[in-house]
């Protein structure tokens, strides 16, 4: 918008030149303002938020009243149920410019108990003056999906009328199967949560196709050196997979010829430039359970560390050396630049004289897992990173990583990047089976939301399979319990107390095949 002069008097006008009409104080938005007139016109005539206050909630029951009991009939006197006594349920509400409440939806656990991440939506409503071409009741459904997935929900269901099932899956939804509410048909709808999915493919779906290229310890001819000596005459590298036969895409490799397991961890330059006394210690943290998964003792560690300055580096250092010193594993050497972008890379070595392999799981395995639910969410990592680790002794920390080379259970693997599922799918890969995971069986901090915990760096956590019956992981202080199992056919699948179950990884996680 531009300013001329017309006879004497400044006028205002449009970039296309047209003239602009004088306005009263209102909110600015840019598009008018460079000319696009119709943004204002064509914005919605309604808001959406969380119910305030008693009179919000109030306004919202009497239009559902007006709507399912007088207009529709499907119930007698009110539609209230034990859902709208439970203080999780949320209800949401679209208020028109003037405040009044014009439609409303509710979301919650689906039962009383414990929050699993099974949430239903339902009572959604409109006032029969606001219905139509406005979209209140599209925007509501939207709003309501959105809400579910920023709780933590991984599972959210919507019993409709048949009449509204052609909206529904217009905006996503898919259909489960017929049913029937108050003596009337309707159907059980499902918004489609795909959080793991999406944290799986972001993580680790690449790594099968970029790993092919690389020379491994498979190519080595016989007589070649175990620990590194040059390749014999003739000898050449060829593609193969990382970890050798029976190891693929485990958390450490075997070194041919030896009882050393080598890991190693690089951790996010983000991190380790806005938090670097964290990223020292999770850099000794991931590494050890690495060695932890593969039953192997740690003996030592090798650090990588890039800084801009000396004070920068120090704070690395600093975490690093804190977290070495409470699992009690020596720093034996490593490179420090200064002077470069925030960089840390940790190489731990262990030694086992029978590594636990991730790919040792047949169907019919018993899932287990061993998490330390103590502590909390990290500050500034909330729903991300769980730090159970920099408030426990040594020993309690060493109960924990000894604990799979002291049951040697027939797989194993550190829940890693790719969250609970993801590295259960990761081992059902290297195992050639699929997994199903028991929702509510899964052991969670009180604090954690299903989605979270699911999703997140849980600081210690063990995912271990074996035969049922098969004795649990002396993990000291963490807590374990059986919560799945490995199945025939390939990803995994979450199991809800209903007998339902919902995909999390539709396919192989790697795609680095069996071990």
């Amino acid at each position: 918008m531009q300013r001329a002069e017309d006879g004497g008097r400044v006028m205002s006008v449009h970039l296309d030149g047209s003239p602009a009409l004088p306005r009263a104080d209102a909110p600015v938005d840019i598009l008018a303002l460079l000319g696009d007139r119709s943004t204002l016109a064509r914005r919605p005539g309604f808001h959406i938020e969380q119910a305030a206050d008693k009179g919000e909630l109030a306004a919202y029951r009497r239009l559902r009243r007006d709507a399912f009991v007088h207009e529709q009939g499907l119930f007698t006197g009110h539609d209230l149920d034990d859902r709208d006594a439970d203080p999780r349920t949320l209800v949401l509400v679209a208020k028109d410019d003037a405040g009044t409440v014009v439609g409303g939806v509710r979301l919650g656990p689906v039962a009383d108990g414990p929050d699993i991440g099974w949430w239903a939506g339902g009572r959604l409503v409109v006032a029969p003056g606001a219905r139509g071409p406005h979209g209140i009741g599209a925007a509501l459904v939207r709003a309501a999906c959105a809400r579910a997935e920023a709780e933590g929900v991984l599972r959210f269901d919507a019993t409709v009328q048949v009449r509204n099932e052609v909206l529904f899956k217009r905006l996503g939804w898919r259909r489960v199967r017929a049913t029937t509410v108050a003596d009337a048909p309707h159907v059980l709808m499902r918004w489609p949560i795909e959080r793991i999915a999406d944290l799986v493919a972001a993580t680790k779906s690449p790594l099968g196709p970029l790993l092919a290229a690389l020379p491994t310890a498979a190519a080595r001819t016989l007589g070649q050196d175990p620990v590194g000596g040059a390749l014999e005459t003739g000898a050449r590298a060829v593609p193969g997979t990382p970890g050798g036969a029976g190891f693929v895409g485990d958390d450490g490799a075997p070194v041919p010829g030896t009882d050393v397991i080598a890991a190693c961890d690089a951790i996010v330059p983000s991190m380790v430039e806005r938090d670097p006394e964290w990223a020292g210690w999770c850099s000794v943290l991931v590494n050890v359970n690495d060695l932890a998964a593969m039953g192997a003792s740690p003996v030592g560690l090798l650090d990588a560390v890039g800084a801009r300055d000396e004070a920068h580096a120090r704070r690395i250092l600093a975490g690093l050396g804190q977290a070495a010193q409470a699992y009690g594993v020596p720093v034996l050497g490593g490179h420090t630049q200064l002077g470069v972008p925030a960089a840390l890379s940790v190489t731990a070595l262990g030694r086992t004289d029978h590594p636990v392999p991730g790919g040792g799981g047949r169907p019919g395995h018993a899932v287990r897992l061993t998490a330390d639910l103590g502590g909390n969410w990290r500050a500034g990592y909330r729903g991300r990173q769980w730090d159970s680790s920099t408030h426990r002794r040594t020993d309690e920390l060493r109960a924990m990583t000894g604990s799979v080379a002291t049951v040697r259970p027939a797989a194993a693997k550190d829940v890693s990047m790719a969250g609970i599922a993801g590295t259960l799918g990761m081992l059902a890969e290297a195992s050639g089976c699929g997994a199903v995971l028991d929702v509510a069986a899964v052991p969670r901090p009180g604090t954690a939301t299903t989605g979270d915990w699911f999703t997140c760096f849980p600081g210690f956590a063990m995912l271990t399979t074996d035969e049922p019956g098969s004795p649990p992981l002396p993990a000291g202080p963490a807590t374990g319990a059986v919560c799945g199992e490995l199945t025939d056919g390939q990803g995994v699948g979450l199991r809800w107390p209903d007998g339902e179950i919902t995909e999390a990884v539709t396919s192989t996680v790697t795609g680095m095949g069996t071990a």
